[in-house]
């Protein structure tokens, strides 16, 4: 063989694995495969320092391009901050540590035209074996998944002047909603420079990428932030999982080892994905490769564990998007925001303990009790099969 294993993509699951491998296994050749010129695409990963332990964010530090102390929520009718830590890694930071560490164990440039559990086919038509091929080249469409979105048009802006900005605004909700849950998220990178994000939580996406870049200008300007210019932009579409049938989206892969998105390994309500590609990369550097189809096995036993853990935020998922009307969703988030902060900690986590889960549901909801009770109901695809 002339890999242990090869990582098709070079995105952030596999880049980790790939980097968390040269450091920690050397004697595994390992080789990453990645399109575009470049590792990480352009994208902005962040996280909150509950989601990671001090020997993961000891590792991470390298990637990390900024730490804030606490971050901030606003609401019509709340306005929080919250003293838990937040961090980013850009795509550009990413590159720039993992593209020389990585060295000969990773080209660029090259598309992948066929992929099976121990072999790749580049479009040259070169044709690379190993031992084992994982599969990371971002999320599939499925069947046996049924999700609604969190689509994002995020720029990277310097202004003619220093915004005032000392922590992340993660969600402000004081925003015309639309269709959905809408909110923007604003990161502050330095004195003059923010990453302003127009986020909708919607059941199908269907506001332009010109529309998402004028509700960003208008939010700058409502705040008096004069633009000097656009340092980068990007747009996305994250899944959240509302239910699913984990055995029959894992049968699609038909015994192909896979990560990152394409293995469904993300927080299913904030679509954050970094912790979950941290776990994963972990996992990898204790694990003893023998086969392509024992690592099939074992990595769907590893996200099994994960789509179990987050049961109880798939439920919450279809209360959000299923009971009430979408554009009242922000009434759901108004009321959790104004729960204990370490109970918010916990479920970016996704590590919330019974009692934690408990708080969350008692009370008086948000949204109609009838419409929420029909909508913990449907943990199938087969109860959305008529869904319009």
């Amino acid at each position: 063989m002339s890999h242990d294993l090869i990582l098709a993509g070079g995105g952030l699951a596999n880049g980790l694995i790939a980097w968390r491998l040269q450091q920690q296994r050397p004697d595994l050749k390992v080789l990453c495969i990645e399109e575009r010129q470049s590792l990480g695409g352009n994208h902005t990963w962040s996280f909150h320092d509950g989601d990671l332990s001090e020997t993961q964010h000891r590792w991470l530090e390298p990637l990390v391009v900024k730490r804030w102390p606490s971050y901030q929520v606003q609401f019509p009718y709340l306005s929080r901050a919250l003293n838990s830590g937040y961090a980013s890694i850009t795509g550009e930071r990413f590159a720039e540590v993992l593209t020389p560490a990585l060295g000969d164990g990773l080209r660029l440039g090259c598309r992948i035209t066929e992929i099976s559990p121990t072999h790749v086919t580049l479009e040259n038509g070169e044709r690379l074996q190993a031992r084992a091929v994982i599969d990371g080249r971002g999320a599939r469409p499925s069947n046996h998944l049924v999700l609604g979105q969190q689509a994002f048009v995020g720029q990277l802006l310097r202004l003619e002047r220093p915004h005032g900005l000392t922590a992340p605004i993660i969600m402000d909700a004081r925003v015309p909603q639309g269709d959905g849950y809408r909110f923007v998220y604003v990161l502050p990178f330095s004195a003059d420079t923010l990453l302003i994000e127009d986020t909708h939580y919607v059941d199908q996406h269907r506001a332009t990428t010109e529309q998402l870049r004028e509700h960003i200008a208008a939010y700058a300007q409502q705040h008096g932030w004069q633009v000097a210019e656009c340092l980068r932009e990007e747009q996305g579409v994250l899944p959240i999982t509302l239910a699913g049938d984990f055995d029959a989206f894992w049968d699609e892969a038909a015994g192909q080892p896979q990560s990152g998105l394409r293995a469904g390994l993300f927080h299913c309500t904030t679509g954050y994905s970094l912790p979950h590609a941290v776990r994963l990369a972990e996992w990898l550097v204790n694990y003893r490769l023998q086969d392509a189809a024992t690592l099939a096995r074992d990595l769907r036993e590893h996200a099994r564990g994960e789509w179990r853990n987050q049961g109880f935020y798939r439920l919450l998922n279809r209360m959000l998007f299923l009971a009430g009307r979408p554009q009242d969703r922000w009434q759901v988030m108004q009321r959790f925001y104004g729960l204990p902060a370490g109970l918010i900690e916990r479920f970016y986590a996704a590590s919330n303990p019974w009692y934690d889960r408990a708080r969350i549901l008692i009370g008086k909801p948000p949204v109609p009790v009838d419409q929420a009770m029909r909508a913990a109901l449907r943990h199938s695809p087969r109860h959305f099969e008529t869904r319009s």
